[in-house]
């Protein structure tokens, strides 16, 4: 990937993290710079999780299992972004959105490459 993709796809994350924080209760409105922030912090406790205990533990795997690490990782953040707050349910709801989101935007909360 090269750095125009990352940028554009941290600027799309931070952009969705903005929208959640409008549609999800629980989870609190971040500014752009703030959601900048937490979508890096989001793609780097990913990919901890991920390396800790591989990629079916993790926001970018699918099922249940991914989408409750991705809630985690989401409640997790808050811990490391001035201003964002989100309880467990806006976490989860937070997980949910994102990843319906995910559906139609691709972002780094997601894999699209082709592993062969």
């Amino acid at each position: 990937m090269n750095i125009i993709g990352a940028v554009v796809r941290f600027v799309v994350s931070a952009l969705v993290l903005m929208v959640v924080g409008y549609l999800v209760p629980g989870f609190g409105r971040l500014t752009f710079w703030s959601a900048l922030l937490a979508a890096l912090v989001i793609a780097a406790l990913g990919w901890v999780v991920e390396m800790l205990f591989g990629e079916r533990m993790t926001p970018y795997g699918r099922g249940i299992i991914g989408f409750l690490s991705g809630a985690v990782v989401i409640y997790l953040a808050q811990l490391f972004v001035p201003g964002m707050r989100v309880t467990i349910l806006g976490a989860l709801l937070a997980s949910l959105v994102i990843g319906i989101i995910d559906l139609f935007v691709p972002t780094q909360f997601s894999r699209r490459e082709n592993r062969t």
